[in-house]
């Protein structure tokens, strides 16, 4: 068989995949932080007066089910991406979680709300791994590290910006209504986003991706890279799922609800702040010891936050932004290296699997977070007592070999501004 040569994408065309992966990421978390953050208006408007139990049942309700849909979308995603293709999916998966989004604002019961919200999980479940493969096939080795750092930042500043907008937008069903956005800009996506040369000149698309992701050849990575993103995956799913409701709960301030707000943007703002220099981190002590660090330091301030906080003051918004701080470490570096584990043919598949069967246990720990919350004796305990997850990834990392093969050499993730990545697209014309 001879050797398949790969075409350069043109630089006009790496600078619009660039710009679209950013602002679908973006609105991604966004869209997936507003529900947290309204999350008591919601119930209020829709259920009313109710009793406490209730009112914790059914917001823990709305939060798992969208964890849920993103956990479904993330797999089913996948393995749709390696059959219609990068473009197609991305497009695809962002039209559906900002049409749904646009929809949650005019929910007229919270029952409405979980469907929204559990489709829209779906898409966003699926921009996640489509936009991941497609950065990692479109660029060239050096550069696919930088561009991708510099994607996995958007989220947390979405996170930031939903925490924003609850102080600008009294009104959940106005927030909601930012879908317009991404929706609109997934039918621009499909006439101007280039699709991987890599994907359109593999020969293997039509086999059976679901056998071969479990092929005995990539079931040890799979295995490996679902317990690590997963373990990181729940713990913070728990927290940022709760931490504004937390806050409120025990905070003995007349602006409750602004410092509610004000919790989401110090949390995006450390895990923004943790990707953007991950990439040195790692090249200075190596992936192994990062996610090791990053488990211990996130459950020592779960425990500083959640067990020794007794009111919110500005030392529990510096503890909460520490502890995300770290979590963005661990996420701007395995966004990269997962990809890698895998062969083109079933990198979106197997990727799909690793970021998302954790999911299925981080929705039941949110749904349970807030249905035990009176019986484990408030937020914080609750959410602590999930945060004993990090220490499932501290021990699986540790035990895990230092895979020299995938080390990612020269990550430098998220040194550049996008400035500087449109002059890097543009030296790379063919």
């Amino acid at each position: 068989m001879g050797t398949i040569v790969y075409t350069k994408t043109k630089a006009s065309n790496l600078t619009s995949a660039f710009i679209i992966c950013f602002i679908a990421t973006l609105f991604s978390g966004i869209v997936s932080m507003l529900s947290s953050v309204y999350l008591p208006d919601i119930v209020k408007d829709l259920v009313g007066n109710i009793s406490k139990e209730r009112l914790d049942t059914i917001s823990a309700t709305i939060n798992s089910v969208f964890i849920f849909g993103w956990m479904f979308g993330g797999f089913a995603w996948g393995f749709i991406c390696d059959k219609i293709g990068r473009k197609n999916s991305v497009t695809l998966s962002v039209a559906l979680f900002g049409l749904f989004a646009l929809l949650t604002s005019f929910a007229a019961s919270w029952f409405e709300v979980c469907i929204c919200r559990f489709i829209a999980g779906f898409g966003i479940g699926g921009v996640m791994v489509a936009t991941t493969i497609l950065v990692t096939e479109l660029w060239q080795d050096k550069k696919k590290a930088i561009v991708m750092g510099i994607v996995s930042v958007a989220m947390p500043i979405g996170f930031f910006i939903a925490g924003a907008m609850n102080n600008f937008l009294s009104d959940w069903r106005d927030a909601f209504k930012v879908g317009i956005i991404p929706f609109a800009m997934a039918i621009i996506s499909f006439f101007i986003l280039p699709e991987s040369e890599k994907w359109k000149t593999d020969d293997s698309k039509k086999d059976n991706t679901i056998n071969k992701i479990f092929d005995e050849s990539t079931r040890k990575n799979l295995f490996t890279g679902s317990v690590i993103f997963g373990a990181m995956l729940i713990g913070l799913w728990a927290i940022f799922s709760w931490a504004p409701t937390w806050v409120q709960s025990i905070s003995t301030s007349v602006n409750a609800t602004q410092q509610r707000g004000l919790t989401m943007m110090v949390l995006a703002t450390g895990g923004l702040a943790g990707s953007f220099v991950s990439g040195w981190i790692v090249n200075l002590i190596g992936l192994r010891k990062t996610m090791m660090m990053c488990f211990a330091v996130c459950f020592i301030m779960a425990f500083v936050v959640f067990r020794l906080s007794v009111a919110i003051t500005s030392f529990t918004f510096a503890e909460l932004g520490i502890l995300t701080f770290f979590f963005g470490i661990s996420q701007g570096a395995l966004a990269v290296y997962i990809p890698q584990l895998f062969p083109v043919k079933i990198c979106a598949s197997a990727t799909g699997f690793c970021f998302n069967v954790s999911r299925l246990f981080t929705g039941t720990v949110v749904f349970f977070i807030g249905a035990l919350v009176g019986l484990l004796g408030g937020y914080g305990n609750a959410i602590f007592i999930f945060s004993f997850v990090f220490l499932i990834g501290l021990v699986a990392t540790f035990f895990s070999k230092d895979n020299r093969e995938n080390k990612i050499n020269n990550i430098g993730v998220s040194l550049l501004n996008t400035e500087q990545i449109v002059n890097e697209c543009d030296a790379s014309k063919a």
